[in-house]
């Protein structure tokens, strides 16, 4: 018999100043009693790529597969991967179609892997609606923006910045 998956909760958001601009993302893990939170900013990048920082961050501290509900107000997040799109631009080699390549391939593609450990569920929610654990969330990815000497988002650097 399989042993049973924890199911864990996860909450998060994603925040840039400017966009694109200084970013972070917060999220809040929580199983029975415990709650952990995590946050992290980056000097430049979007807001789209701090949205998928905050489950990928979330995801891959999990120790063990888990069932996971993730809550987000994220849409670019949640219907990339609810209706498909992240593995249909994968297939195509991160094409959105023949002539578009599809952006952020590298978080959607560390989210895909991140994801296939476990059973995730995703939850969309109205952000700045008052959700008690949304705010939490939108707190700490501001605050992690507003840091000082923020790392940078390589990947967007390289791949965004120098093409604009």
């Amino acid at each position: 018999m399989a042993k049973k998956m924890k199911r864990v909760e996860i909450f998060t958001d994603g925040s840039c100043t400017g966009n694109p601009g200084p970013g972070g993302y917060g999220a809040i893990l929580r199983y029975k009693g415990t709650v952990k939170a995590l946050s992290a900013g980056f000097a430049d990048t979007t807001n789209n790529r701090m949205e998928l920082m905050g489950v990928i961050a979330a995801l891959e501290c999990l120790k063990e597969p888990c069932e996971v509900v993730v809550t987000t107000d994220s849409q670019y997040v949640v219907n990339g991967i609810e209706k498909g799109w992240a593995i249909k631009w994968k297939a195509n080699g991160w094409m959105r179609n023949q002539k578009e390549k599809a952006q952020n391939s590298d978080l959607w593609d560390r989210l895909l892997n991140a994801m296939a450990r476990h059973k995730v569920t995703f939850k969309w929610i109205r952000g700045h609606s008052g959700h008690e654990e949304n705010e939490r969330c939108d707190r700490l990815a501001a605050a992690a923006a507003a840091r000082d000497r923020l790392p940078a988002d390589v990947w967007f650097s390289k791949n965004y910045q120098e093409k604009n």
